[in-house]
């Protein structure tokens, strides 16, 4: 293996709206299943696209918006706040997939999407607890703390974006996920590729016009 059989962390910076996300997740996900937790840590990181995207200059923070402020993600990161800070295991890790593959359209219930609170309801959190932490605006820090370190620290620009402990990093666009047979090689490659190799600035594959 690229680590040399050593266990790995890596912060895996998301944000629920993106399609590469997902598919990032889903990929990493498999690898850890393939691995173990004890070879393979995740960290999820918050990273509001909606943060990047603001044209309300470098003053406005979407984490310190009141609750009417619309927003297309507030909600989901508002649920995964409050199910981290319940259930750190299996329930967040069911919480956290089923809200992107419910954004992403493969998940429904009775042939409709699932509000977060369903979600939350469906994996067995107590819902008591997750209304509460749902409204508790303190845990919002934790956003504007990951997003703020990504940008001002790592330089982090999009999602999904790969951090490895010793601050190598990548943004990596898969899209569909690699096969099965081909999760471990995958992470191998990019884990000597990112980690291992920091010379290698930029690799991104040209767009052919269509037709």
């Amino acid at each position: 293996m690229a680590s040399n059989g050593k266990p790995v962390t890596v912060d895996f910076y998301y944000d629920f709206l993106c399609p590469w996300a997902f598919r990032g997740s889903e990929w990493i996900r498999e690898v850890q299943a393939q691995l173990g937790p004890v070879k393979l840590k995740v960290n999820w990181r918050y990273f509001p696209l909606e943060q990047v995207n603001s044209d309300q200059g470098p003053e406005w923070k979407l984490w310190e918006q009141p609750d009417d402020f619309v927003s297309r993600g507030m909600e989901m990161f508002r649920g995964a706040l409050a199910a981290w800070n319940q259930d750190q295991g299996e329930k967040f890790d069911q919480f956290h997939q089923t809200v992107f593959r419910t954004r992403h359209g493969e998940h429904t219930i009775d042939g409709e999407r699932p509000s977060v609170r369903q979600i939350a309801q469906s994996v067995g959190l107590d819902m008591e607890t997750f209304d509460r932490d749902f409204a508790d605006r303190t845990l919002l820090s934790r956003l504007g703390e990951d997003y703020e370190h990504a940008r001002e620290t790592l330089g982090v620009f999009g999602v999904p974006t790969l951090v490895f402990e010793n601050d190598e990093s990548a943004y990596v666009k898969m899209m569909p996920k690699p096969p099965a047979d081909e999760v471990l090689e995958v992470w191998e490659d990019l884990h000597k590729t990112i980690a291992g190799r920091p010379y290698i600035y930029e690799v991104k594959r040209p767009t052919p016009p269509t037709a």
